[in-house]
C-alpha cells in the first residue's frame, strides 16, 4: 500500500536552507578566523561579505531554478546550460563530497559537544557515525516525518540564536574587546588570512542554494523556490551578524584560540555568557541545530544522486525511491561515505577541500545566468535576478578572490580538487560509453518503487 508523499511548502523549504546554512560552520570557524585575524572589524567583515555571497547566489539561483525547474542543483543546472558533462561532475562533487562531506563534519562537532554535555562519551567517529545512521534511516522510513521534523527543529535554532546574541549584548565586555576602523583594522581585510578565512565564512553560509536539490519535491515551485532562497539567506545573514558580535564581545580571543582543537566556540562562548551549566544547555541545543544539519543534508544530498540515476539507465537503480518518497539507495550511498569520511579525514582539512570545489561550481552555476539569458532571451519568467547584472557579478568576484587564496596557499587542496574532476569526467565517459543515456528525459520523477 502506497503512502501518500506530501509536496513541501515555503516554510519547510525556508526550515531547510536555514538548517542547511546554520551548523558546524557558525559554530566552530570563529576559532580558525581568530589565529590570522585579531581585529573585531575585519572578522565582522568576515561575517558580512559571506552573508553578501550567499544572498547575490540566492538571488540568482532563484532565476535558474525556474528556468530549469528540476531536482539536483547545480548537476541540473549546469547540464542544462552547459554540456551535461560538466553538470555529471557537479553531481559527482556534490555526492561523493559535497554533501557526505558537511554531514561527516556536522556529526563530528555534535560528538564534540555531545562531550561537553556529558563529560565523558564515546570516540567523536563512534558517536558520529550513530548519528548518521539515526538520521539516515529516519529518512529512508519517511520523507514526511523527516521534512515536519526540519520545520520544528529550525525554529528551536532560530529562537537558541536569538537568545544568545539578547544576553550576550546585556554582558559586560571581555577585557580584550575592541572595535576600531582604523588603518590597522583596514590592512588585515587585505591579508591572505582574510581570504582563507572567507573559505570557513562560506562553508558557514553553504546550504544557502540547498532547496535546488529538491525542486520536485516543492509545491508551487517556480513561487516558493526563489522566495525561500532569498527569506533564508537575509535571515541567515542577520542571524550570523549578531551571533559572531556576541562571541567577540562576551569571549576573549586567546579563550577562542585555545579551544581550536574541538571546535566548540558555542560552547566558551554559551560558558562567558550563561555560567557552566548554562554552557552545557547552550551545548544541548546546539547538538539539536546539529542534528537539524545533518538532516537537511540528508534530505537534499540523495536528490542528486536520485537525479544522475534517472539520466543514466545503467545505474537507473539510483532513482529508485519507496513508497514514502525517499531514494534508499542514494540515501544509503551518501550515508555510507559521510561514515568514511569521520573515521579518515579531519575537520579542517573537510573545509578547506570543500571550500575550493564548491566554489568552483557555484561560480560556474551563477555565471550561468548570463548564458541562460542569451540563449533564452526571448522567454518570459515569473522572477528574474533582482539587481542583475550586477548582483551575480559580485557573487563572482568574492567567489573568484577566495578560489585564488585558496590555490596559492593551499595547493594540496587545490590538487585534490583536481583529481576529483578528473575523476568525474571519466566516469562520466565511461557511463556514456556503457550505455545509452537518457539525459534528454527530463521529465521522469519516479522510475521504480521498491
Amino acid at each position: 500500500m502506497n503512502h501518500s508523499v506530501k509536496k513541501i511548502d515555503l516554510v519547510t523549504c525556508v526550515s531547510i536552507i536555514v538548517s542547511s546554512m546554520i551548523g558546524v560552520g557558525v559554530y566552530t570557524s570563529l576559532g580558525y578566523q581568530v589565529l590570522g585575524l585579531s581585529s573585531v572589524f575585519a572578522i565582522l567583515a568576515l561575517w558580512f561579505l559571506g552573508g553578501v555571497m550567499a544572498l547575490c547566489g540566492a538571488l540568482t539561483y532563484g532565476e535558474l531554478a525556474i528556468r530549469y525547474p528540476r531536482s539536483g542543483g547545480e548537476y541540473n543546472f549546469l547540464s542544462e546550460i552547459y554540456h551535461p558533462a560538466i553538470g555529471f561532475i557537479s553531481g559527482w562533487i556534490s555526492s561523493t563530497v559535497g554533501f557526505a562531506g558537511p554531514t561527516a563534519a556536522a556529526a563530528l562537532v555534535f560528538a564534540n559537544y555531545f562531550n561537553k554535555i556529558m563529560g565523558f562519551g564515546m570516540s567523536n567517529p563512534v558517536t558520529a557515525t550513530l548519528l548518521i545512521v539515526f538520521i539516515t534511516l529516519l529518512n529512508i522510513l519517511s520523507f514526511n516525518l523527516g521534512s515536519s521534523i526540519q520545520k520544528v527543529i529550525t525554529i528551536v535554532n532560530i529562537l537558541l540564536i536569538c537568545i544568545i546574541i539578547i544576553f550576550g549584548i546585556f554582558q559586560a565586555p571581555s577585557q580584550d574587546f575592541s572595535f576600531t576602523i582604523g588603518k590597522d583594522d583596514l590592512i588585515q581585510i587585505t591579508t591572505d588570512s582574510f581570504g582563507i578565512s572567507l573559505v570557513y565564512v562560506s562553508f558557514a553560509f553553504s546550504g544557502w542554494n540547498a532547496i535546488t536539490y529538491i525542486i520536485n519535491d516543492v509545491s508551487n515551485p517556480k513561487v516558493n523556490v526563489p522566495r525561500s532562497l532569498i527569506i533564508a539567506s537575509a535571515l541567515v545573514m542577520v542571524l550570523y551578524m549578531g551571533l559572531n558580535f556576541v562571541f567577540l564581545y562576551t569571549t576573549p580571543i586567546g579563550m577562542l584560540k585555545s579551544e581550536l582543537c574541538d571546535g566548540c566556540t558555542g560552547y566558551i562562548a554559551g560558558t562567558q555568557i550563561f555560567g557552566e551549566l548554562g554552557g552545557k544547555i547552550i551545548a544541548g541545543i546546539i547538538c539539536i541545530a546539529l542534528f537539524a544539519s545533518i538532516n537537511s543534508y540528508t534530505l537534499a544530498g540523495p536528490r542528486v544522486i536520485k537525479t544522475i540515476g534517472e539520466d543514466f539507465k545503467s545505474i537507473k537503480k539510483l532513482a529508485r525511491i519507496n513508497d514514502h518518497g525517499s531514494p534508499v539507495l542514494a540515501t544509503m550511498i551518501q550515508a555510507g561515505l559521510a561514515i568514511l569520511i569521520c573515521w579518515v579525514s579531519k575537520f579542517q582539512s573537510i573545509i578547506e577541500y570543500l571550500g575550493l570545489t564548491l566554489s568552483i561550481l557555484t561560480t560556474l552555476t551563477v555565471f550561468g545566468v548570463f548564458v541562460s539569458r542569451y540563449k533564452q532571451r526571448h522567454t518570459q519568467l515569473e522572477y528574474k535576478t533582482l539587481g542583475y547584472p550586477v548582483v551575480p557579478i559580485i557573487f563572482i568576484m568574492i567567489e573568484l578572490f577566495m578560489i585564488y587564496k585558496i590555490i596559492q596557499m593551499k595547493p594540496i587542496e587545490s590538487l585534490w580538487m583536481v583529481a576529483t574532476v578528473a575523476s568525474g569526467l571519466l566516469i562520466y565517459y565511461f557511463l556514456e560509453n556503457k550505455t545509452e543515456s537518457n539525459g534528454k528525459n527530463r521529465d521522469v520523477e519516479i522510475l521504480d518503487r521498491d
